[in-house]
This record gives structure tokens, C-alpha cells and sequence, in this order.
């Protein structure tokens, strides 16, 4: 009888044992599981509010955006107006008057000027050879004169600024 105590004291204590080493698994298990949950909750605030910070950077851009293109207009316009003053004074004058004829050739340079400050280029050019990018044909014509894709005739100038065409030239096109 003292050997099967004994026996059930060893099978008793091995049991507790391995209960205690489950607990200990268990435990542990738990607190990774937490410290994981813990991470992933730091994870996430954080990607939100990086959410939040491009969101309010995307749209502090635009509003920049917009404010430089509506100062820029509003300085082209300020650049304009003498030009429209003068065009009103014009259309008052006698259309007679040498000084009329004066006046309107006065604007045409005050408008190139401007136009050669704010970086504006005319394109299209009689002789010159054809090209879609910078000009429109609207009309062709066969003409021994001018040669294969030659501007025989510009109909409306074009303007670029930059590398960025404004209106394409409009031209008659020979052969």
C-alpha cells in the first residue's frame, strides 16, 4: 500500500506538473496574443492618421493650386488692361483721324510686347514645312510654288508658351 501512495503521489505530482507547464503555455500564448493585439492597435492608429495627414495635404494642395493659377490669371489681366483702355479710347476716336490709325498701331505693339514679356511665341509662318503639333490645316492646295507639306498661307497665328501650344496656327497646306 506505501508503494501505490507513493505511485499515486508521483502520477499526482507528474499531472500537476503538466498542468502547471500547460498554464504556463497558456499564459504565455495569452500575453503574446496580447502583445500582438497591442502592436497591431499601434499599427492601425498610425495608419490612420497617415490617412488623415495626406488627406489634409492633398487638399492643402489644391487650395495652393488654385490660389497661385487665380494670382497668375489676375496678373495677366493687370498686364491686359492698359491694353483694353486703349482699345476703348480707340473705338471712341473718329475712325478718320490719322491719329486712329496711330493709336490702333500703338495697341498692336503694346500687345507684342506683352506678349514678349509673358514669354509667348507666334507660330506658323508662310514656307514654313507642316506640322500637326503647332499647326491646323484647314485648306489645301496643289502649287508648284511651294514645296511637299509647305505653308502656303496662314490664316490665323498661333501662339505657344513653353513647350505647351496655346492655339495651333491656322493654315492653308500646298502639295
Amino acid at each position: 500500500m506505501a508503494e501505490d501512495k507513493k505511485t499515486k503521489t508521483e502520477e499526482t505530482a507528474k499531472t500537476e506538473s503538466c498542468e502547471k507547464k500547460e498554464k504556463k503555455k497558456t499564459t504565455k500564448k495569452d500575453s503574446e496574443i496580447e502583445a500582438l493585439k497591442k502592436e497591431l492597435q499601434q499599427k492601425s492608429d498610425l495608419l490612420t492618421r497617415t490617412a488623415a495627414e495626406f488627406d489634409n495635404f492633398k487638399k492643402r494642395t489644391e487650395r495652393e493650386k488654385s490660389g497661385i493659377a487665380e494670382f497668375a490669371k489676375a496678373d495677366v489681366i493687370k498686364k491686359l488692361l492698359p491694353i483694353m483702355d486703349n482699345i476703348e479710347r480707340a473705338n471712341a476716336a473718329d475712325k478718320d483721324s490719322p491719329d486712329y490709325i496711330k493709336g490702333i498701331e500703338m495697341i498692336v505693339k503694346q500687345f507684342t510686347s506683352l506678349s514678349e514679356t509673358l514669354g509667348i511665341e507666334e507660330i506658323g509662318s508662310e514656307g514654313e514645312k507642316f506640322d500637326p503639333n503647332f499647326h491646323e490645316a484647314v485648306m489645301h492646295i496643289e502649287d508648284e510654288n511651294f514645296g511637299e507639306n509647305e505653308i502656303a498661307l496662314v490664316l490665323q497665328k498661333g501662339f505657344k508658351l513653353g513647350d505647351t501650344v496655346i492655339r495651333p496656327a491656322m493654315v492653308k497646306v500646298a502639295n
